[in-house]
């Protein structure tokens, strides 16, 4: 059984090629690299010098909460379907990386097969501002402005500001009951994804009416899901370590040195987010811990 690996990029290309490398031919790459990167040509060229890289594209421009990082996803997750030797899908960041070996990850998957790992949630919920309906019941201008940017964020702060003060609401979402929530990162099988892929091309009302909301791929996978007949395989892990902190200059936090002990004691299979120069160290200890695995 092949794993496919879909992973949407921006930066840190160095680190992309070390996770790809970690891995082994089993795990095949489809990449999304931002369209507005300033990952060069070149760099982009270069990852397909891995031989486990099948599919790059830049085909979106991804602003963060935009729906495009959840068409960039869903583009690559239809790439990925193509080949029928993929037993199971990954949604990954550029900043993530596995903290399992290529064999452990495999073998976890082989003795739970046909379980999907998902984070999930109904909304609303304490977890998410406003129960997280806010992302849904208004206009969220991620895509038309870059929320990074000062200028960006104080506009979409402001359409939001003024939809609220004209009691302006957008029309439910009328195709699901129940709204659920969670993670952009998930496991499924091909199966279950195969299931999203199709529902997302056989509803374009649904997918339109997706558009201006806030973060839409923590919300696309988990309530289509939940809504079908794979209800009752769902694990609620999406498999990932993350510290939700604001540390190292960003929330989730930028993990370092001392996160190692918890990486190693860990049972999930991946960890993010990793940064340099702040990783670096991290990194080292990481690989040489895993190596000794690997060689043992």
């Amino acid at each position: 059984m092949k794993h496919a690996v879909l992973v949407l990029a921006y930066k840190n290309i160095h680190h992309l090629s070390e996770y790809i490398q970690f891995l082994d031919e089993d795990f095949l790459f489809y990449i999304h690299i931002d369209k507005k990167s300033l990952i060069s040509k070149e760099e982009q060229a270069a990852l397909f010098n891995h031989k486990n890289v099948v599919f790059i594209s830049r085909k979106y421009k991804v602003n963060w909460g935009g729906v495009n990082f959840l068409k960039a996803m869903l583009h690559l997750g239809k790439e990925a379907l193509k080949n029928k030797e993929v037993g199971y899908i990954h949604s990954v960041s550029g900043q993530h990386f596995p903290i399992k070996t290529a064999f452990e990850i495999k073998n976890f998957f082989h003795e739970n097969a046909g379980k999907e790992f998902m984070e999930f949630f109904r909304l609303p919920t304490e977890r998410w501002a406003h129960g997280g309906l806010n992302r849904v019941e208004y206009y969220n201008l991620y895509d038309t402005f870059n929320s990074k940017t000062t200028t960006g964020f104080k506009a979409i702060k402001l359409a939001l500001i003024l939809q609220r003060l004209l009691r302006i609401k957008r029309k439910p979402l009328k195709d699901f009951p129940v709204l659920y929530g969670g993670s952009a990162w998930w496991s499924f099988s091909a199966a279950c994804l195969a299931y999203t892929v199709d529902y997302a091309e056989s509803h374009p009302a649904s997918m339109k009416r997706l558009e201006y909301t806030l973060c839409a791929e923590e919300m696309f996978f988990q309530t289509v899901i939940m809504n079908s007949p794979f209800k009752a395989s769902v694990v609620n892990d999406n498999l990932t370590l993350v510290c939700w902190e604001f540390r190292n200059g960003n929330s989730p936090a930028t993990l370092d040195n001392s996160d190692f002990q918890n990486l190693m004691k860990s049972e999930k299979l991946f960890a993010r987010r990793f940064d340099y120069p702040v990783s670096k160290e991290l990194m080292t200890l990481l690989k040489e811990e895993l190596n000794k695995k690997i060689n043992a």
